[in-house]
């Protein structure tokens, strides 16, 4: 839903249930959710503050100066010359150049450092479309309609798979013509999907199938914190399941973005990092699943730069938290089918 997450009204269910801090505005901000690309590499406790004179880090800083001085031609001509991709604003194209010239040195160096996330071995993008009016009012319950998911294999930096299903809303089953016009869900397509519960199953089924979280490891991204923090949130709690383990840690890519390129969050909406990023936007916009393919794509162009996807938000307690960049990396647990909250 995108733009239209923005336009929810905080005071929803959601706050009612469990009086959770739902909306990123509340949210203690993560001062470093990527690694800055221009800073010296993190070091084990054991090495010294001495180590960052190795010439590497010199040679690193020295690279950054002269990279900072280049014009957008310059920039394109050298991204060009390394068989790199040239599309984006100045300043995306610079990180890109920075971030594979400290790859190389380091690598050249023994050090630890890669363009692609070495942690992670799928990313599943998830971008609910839920039900909605156009003046939300504060007690609306906003239940999801579809439940799309796009898999990327950080490996090979490609969309590997896809799931999509509709969902039948239980408690207000009727779509608003708003709703309908926005998403482009008919009520045909509602009134003949399953409940929220048995698609949960075949989503789980669907992870399963793949081996994720058993012998892969992976995440769950999205675009903003509404899709786990909202609405699966309201809708688990409307279908009387238990919140799933599986989805209570993610990666925000907002979040990521923002702190990769230093850009403030009025520039991480889905059509700004694109357009950022040379690229434009394929599909139906508030089509879930486009939405989806969208978010994978900028996700792709950012391990391609340099950054190193890692979640950065969690559930606990019902109650959105930031997860800090020092905590320890973990992939997603094995899922499992929906629970009873009775």
């Amino acid at each position: 839903m995108d733009e239209h997450k923005e336009n929810i009204h905080t005071e929803d269910l959601n706050a009612k249930m469990s009086d959770a801090r739902a909306d990123d505005e509340e949210v203690k901000p993560c001062s470093r959710i990527c690694p800055d690309e221009e800073a010296a590499p993190q070091v084990s406790p054991s090495q010294s503050n001495s180590d960052f004179s190795h010439p590497v880090y010199k040679e690193i800083s020295m690279a950054n100066g002269h990279i900072n001085r280049m014009t957008m031609d310059e920039l394109r001509i050298k991204l060009s010359e390394l068989h790199l991709d040239t599309r984006g604003v100045k300043d995306v194209m610079k990180k890109r150049l920075k971030s594979h010239y400290k790859k190389q040195k380091l690598l050249q160096s023994a050090a630890e450092g890669g363009a692609t996330d070495t942690y992670y071995d799928y990313i599943c993008v998830v971008d609910f479309e839920a039900t909605c009016e156009e003046d939300n009012p504060s007690d609306f319950h906003h239940e999801i309609i579809e439940f799309p998911m796009v898999l990327i294999n950080t490996h090979t930096l490609e969309i590997v798979d896809s799931f999509q299903e509709y969902v039948k809303p239980e408690s207000n089953p009727q779509l608003s013509d708003f709703c309908v016009q926005l998403t482009g869900i008919t009520q045909k397509m509602v009134d003949e999907a399953a409940p929220f519960p048995d698609v949960l199953q075949r989503v789980v089924a669907w992870l399963q199938e793949r081996e994720l979280g058993t012998k892969y490891k992976y995440a769950i991204l999205t675009d903003g914190a509404w899709d786990m923090s909202k609405f699966l949130n309201i809708q688990c709690r409307i279908s009387r399941i238990r919140y799933p383990q599986f989805a209570k840690k993610w990666i925000n890519i907002r979040k990521s973005y923002g702190n990769f390129y230093k850009v403030p969050r009025t520039q991480t909406k889905l059509s700004t990092m694109l357009e950022k990023l040379g690229l434009q936007y394929e599909g139906r916009p508030h089509s879930g699943l486009d939405d989806s393919r969208n978010i994978a794509r900028i996700a792709l162009r950012m391990l391609q730069d340099g950054c190193q996807l890692r979640a950065n938000e969690r559930m606990h307690a019902g109650q959105l938290l930031s997860v800090p960049s020092s905590a320890p990396m973990e992939g997603a647990p094995p899922p499992h089918n929906p629970r009873s909250r009775d």
